[in-house]
């Protein structure tokens, strides 16, 4: 069992194609096959279950990829510790963010980032919650910015501020005047909402459980942006995290009026794997969040002795 061996097995986990895998390995096709055929016999086990169109992990071969996936880092690790007075905030983080996210908190971390860690630049990757948990499981991304609940004991998780909602309406609609709106009163108008594949709509829909029997009464699009330009031309009203109502953001043709009490909200968190050997960049990404005046959130101590669980979400958690 080599190295070369674990690499060519989760790179085949990841590409689930021969050829695509051993491109990225920049070996042949033949070469990554007999190797991971070799590794097979050695275990005694069928990691890839293969046919003419497509490869797949089998049950047992997650568990073989995941650990091998451990075992690189690891080797990474070594390296890292080898390497005597190297700084972990030199050199690229690939850092992932949710939709709801990304587009209202990155434009300003990444300046505040580029002051307190300037050789460290950000690669980003905007996407929904589970595809930015593959990646990060596989390696591909070193940080996610998630809201919780999220993970399990082979993911860290440090939470970073508290999000109320808020609602969005058109300015001339009746609630525009209003100083606070119930969740439950949404049932009554036309929500939009982002669609199946964005977890901050089950958010919304935990906060109203109305919402999810009004049918298509619910109209869904693809992100808060393209939902907050359906508000503004009078097609209803919808649900928006406070970080996408500040002027910054904000449409004149739209009002955005707070939540009475309780008021929905979410907390968002940096997680990344505990095997990533970079740890200090991680939390040089946390403190330059924590360090931002982002409005209307409240920032959550760097150190939270329980952090919620996925069998222990509320209407006023989610992901």
């Amino acid at each position: 069992m080599t190295l070369n061996e674990l690499r060519y097995v989760v790179a085949v986990a990841q590409e689930r194609n021969f050829r695509r895998a051993a491109e990225k390995c920049f070996v042949t096709q033949p070469a990554l096959s007999l190797a991971i055929r070799k590794l097979e016999d050695e275990l005694g086990v069928r990691i890839f279950e293969r046919n003419q169109t497509e490869v797949a992990v089998s049950v047992l071969g997650r568990r073989i990829v995941e650990q091998a996936q451990r075992v690189l880092e690891e080797a990474q690790r070594l390296k890292e510790i080898a390497a005597q007075g190297k700084d972990p905030l030199v050199g690229p983080l690939r850092l992932g963010a949710i939709f709801t996210v990304g587009p209202y908190l990155l434009p300003t971390l990444i300046p505040a980032l580029h002051q307190s860690a300037p050789a460290m630049p950000l690669e980003i990757e905007e996407n929904t919650t589970a595809q930015l948990e593959t990646l990060l499981r596989n390696g591909k991304l070193d940080a996610i910015l998630i809201a919780l609940p999220f993970g399990d004991a082979s993911i860290a998780a440090q939470p970073l501020y508290d999000e109320p909602f808020a609602v969005v309406v058109p300015e001339n609609h009746p609630w525009a005047s209003r100083h606070s709106v119930k969740a439950k009163e949404l049932a009554k108008e036309r929500v939009l909402l982002l669609n199946s594949g964005h977890c901050f709509s089950n958010q919304v829909v935990e906060a109203c459980p109305e919402l999810s029997r009004k049918g298509e009464d619910v109209q869904q699009g693809n992100s808060l942006e393209t939902i907050r330009s359906m508000v503004a031309s009078g097609l209803g009203i919808t649900v928006l995290p406070v970080s996408a109502c500040s002027d910054r953001f904000q449409s004149k043709l739209v009002r955005a009026v707070p939540f009475a009490a309780p008021v929905p909200m979410r907390r968002i968190a940096l997680a990344w794997r505990k095997s990533f050997a970079r740890e200090a960049a991680v939390q040089a990404v946390g403190a330059a969040v924590r360090g931002l005046k982002l409005p209307g959130v409240e920032i959550v101590a760097s150190k939270v002795p329980d952090l919620p669980s996925r069998k222990n979400s509320t209407a006023k958690r989610g992901h």
